[in-house]
């Protein structure tokens, strides 16, 4: 028998499994989703769909491998698991393999992903049940802000706050880590050394890279922070969040602003960039604009960190096909000498800009489940 050459990536959440299977070369040979655990689920694998019970995260992983095993990419086959955890805090600061100790900084975490990190210790814990030889790995998304300087990670607050970890973390780290890759061979030049990075998706957010680090980014303590969102509010003055606690309570603000504001907020219920553009109401059209400025607005505030900007890059399900969307933020650099090409930009083209323009500007699909498939392959390297 052959050694095992797949890695399985695990992407966990409150009622849902995502999963991509890699092969040796680090190519996708198949992925798909259990969904709605807790109840009559669906499994989906390729175009294939099927509904069954899933009542929790071991059931629906079983299934996952059952059905991975039939064609023919089970645990018998895989090299490891690799898993997307939401929040590694200040200790986990790069991809790693999962021991004991590890297990136990992820848990200690719980407290700042209270709705991720729970999710990817079911999954970690499931599969150390179900398959206890095969090796698992983490990468983190916060992990890549790690890079921050000091005084762009605290808030303006006192010990007592900060040893709390209230201190701005960051996210989508895994997708800036793949535009980062991905970037110059796309555009087959060297890494921009200062990287104005927008993902933009119903989660959004900016990320000034400079010399290939993060150096600031627009989500601070929670994916709450920063542009205006699908259903999140984005950054609001602290005392407003107080004020809705007196009069609404604290549950009840709590879900206002995580899943009734941002997009969906402002338009009446659509969160959805899509729809919005489609709707053509003037609340869908204030929404998509207020999206737009305060991209601009955030973005310029990030070209001031890295003092200065040589390319723009969009990634994210918004940032890759919204071209519309794309061509109103772009506007707002033009003064920097950022000139769209109107044809490139209609057709996605990788490179959206005008052959003179300064800064550039490209669309870099993200791929994040890949950046994790490659982060666990590049760990079993190192150890071999």
């Amino acid at each position: 028998m052959s050694d095992p050459t797949d890695i399985l990536v695990l992407n966990t959440g409150s009622s849902s499994v995502k999963f991509a299977v890699f092969d040796a070369q680090l190519h996708e040979r198949i992925s798909g989703v259990a969904d709605g655990i807790g109840g009559s689920g669906i499994l989906r694998i390729g175009a294939q769909k099927e509904v069954l019970a899933l009542p929790d995260h071991r059931q629906a992983l079983m299934a996952v491998l059952d059905r991975l095993t039939q064609r023919g990419t089970g645990p018998d086959s895989l090299r490891a698991v690799a898993h997307r955890v939401v929040h590694g805090g200040t200790s986990l600061t790069m991809p790693t393999r999962i021991t004991p100790t590890v297990r136990a900084a992820i848990q200690a975490c719980v407290p700042l992903a209270p709705l991720h990190n729970p999710h990817a210790l079911l999954a970690i814990d499931a599969l150390d049940h179900l398959a206890p030889d095969l090796p698992q790995y983490a990468s983190f998304d916060t992990a890549f802000h790690a890079t921050t300087p000091e005084v762009a990670s605290r808030y303006a607050l006192p010990p007592q706050a900060e040893a709390l970890g209230l201190r701005r973390y960051g996210f989508h780290g895994l997708s800036y880590a793949s535009v980062c890759r991905r970037l110059p061979e796309i555009s087959a030049a060297p890494l921009p050394a200062r990287l104005l990075a927008l993902h933009l998706g119903n989660g959004a957010s900016i990320c000034a890279i400079k010399n290939g680090q993060s150096v600031g980014t627009t989500m601070g303590y929670s994916p709450l922070e920063g542009l205006t969102m699908g259903t999140r509010v984005g950054t609001l003055d602290p005392n407003a969040t107080l004020r809705l606690a007196e009069e609404i309570g604290l549950r009840e603000t709590k879900e206002m602003l995580n899943t009734q504001s941002g997009l969906a907020g402002l338009s009446g219920g659509l969160s959805d960039m899509r729809a919005l553009e489609q709707a053509g109401t003037p609340e869908a059209q204030f929404a998509i604009e207020h999206f737009c400025y305060w991209a601009i607005r955030h973005g310029h505030s990030l070209i001031g960190a890295m003092g200065g900007c040589d390319a723009i890059a969009f990634t994210g399900g918004i940032g890759e096909n919204a071209r519309n969307i794309r061509a109103r933020i772009l506007d707002g650099f033009v003064w920097l000498g950022c000139s769209i090409d109107p044809e490139k930009n209609a057709q996605n083209a990788p490179c959206l800009t005008t052959s003179t323009a300064t800064p550039t500007a490209w669309i870099v699909p993200t791929e994040e489940e890949r950046q994790i498939a490659l982060d666990a392959d590049t760990l079993i390297g190192a150890a071999t």
